[in-house]
């Protein structure tokens, strides 16, 4: 495995390999990993010639009072697993090599990135937009990895290659996820033993949504009214930032269930927040229950 800190040297390599037949793969990650960023990085290890791991943690994608400072790092440790999982370049940038002095041209990634975590945290889009683009520019891969963890960041980086022209493809790889069900995120450390044994009743409150759909509800007033109290009596964080079922392209809310959606919520645990997603199904045509 080659480490890389220069973007020059990551893009002559890649097309070398592009003009040798080869085909590039591409997980961008802001380091601390886990088990989620790992299983990116095996499947772009299977389906590609040659792969790409970034560690970058972007500080255009942090608000003035979010974690930038205190976000886990330890290049160390990323090195050997990202070594272990046979990554072939290692491209570890600073940030005055990525927004040099001059820097000013961001990308604004449109109305899908205005709400949600985009209303909660302004200008976070713009920043993972900006950042992500640039690297693309730099590896220049045939296939980019995604975590359906970060579903809005997804479909807002899906539709900025899709608007933008670039050739990427793509790709978003199921949530990968404690055996209690919470799903693997690099703040999870930040979680106190207590906070860490009740975070699991959010992904139980959006599966007993997923479950109340599956059986027949069509409102989703109706569903999200029993996922709210589930999360509060379960996990019983200090507040829930959002919580909506919505369509899983555009992000906006649904008025009614008729084909797929999705939950998505945001909660708090003091200073640390979590987000997660569940994907649900096209729901079968039925006769009966419609509340």
């Amino acid at each position: 495995m080659r480490i890389i800190t220069r973007g020059a040297e990551l893009r002559a390599l890649s097309r070398r390999a592009r003009q040798s037949g080869m085909t590039v793969g591409f997980v961008p990650t802001m380091g601390s990993l886990h088990q989620g960023h790992l299983a990116l990085i095996r499947r772009a290890r299977r389906e590609n010639h040659r792969l790409a791991v970034s560690v970058f943690v972007n500080p255009l994608q942090f608000g003035p009072k979010e974690d930038y400072a205190r976000y886990p790092r330890d290049e160390v440790r990323d090195v050997r697993l990202c070594r272990d999982a046979g990554c072939d370049w290692f491209f570890a940038p600073r940030a005055r090599s990525l927004y040099p002095p001059g820097f000013s041209t961001t990308v604004s990634p449109g109305p899908l990135a205005e709400r949600w975590e985009g209303a909660v945290r302004p200008g976070h889009f713009r920043g993972v937009a900006t950042v992500v683009l640039k690297l693309l520019n730099l590896v220049e891969p045939d296939t980019l990895y995604l975590g359906q963890k970060d579903a809005q960041q997804a479909s807002a980086i899906r539709a900025m290659v899709r608007d933008l022209d670039h050739p990427a493809r793509v790709a978003v790889v199921p949530t990968v996820r404690d055996r209690d069900g919470l799903a693997l995120s690099s703040r999870n450390v930040y979680l106190s033993a207590d906070e860490r044994r009740r975070a699991p009743g959010m992904i139980r409150g959006l599966r007993e949504g997923r479950d109340l759909i599956r059986s027949g509800f069509r409102d989703p007033r109706t569903v999200l009214a029993k996922v709210r109290a589930r999360i509060r009596d379960e996990a019983r964080p200090d507040s829930i930032d959002y919580l909506a079922l919505v369509d899983p392209a555009t992000l906006e809310s649904l008025g009614r269930i008729e084909g797929a959606s999705l939950l998505i919520a945001a909660i708090r645990f003091g200073k640390t927040r979590l987000i997660d997603n569940l994907p649900v199904a096209r729901p079968r045509s039925r006769r009966g229950r419609r509340g």
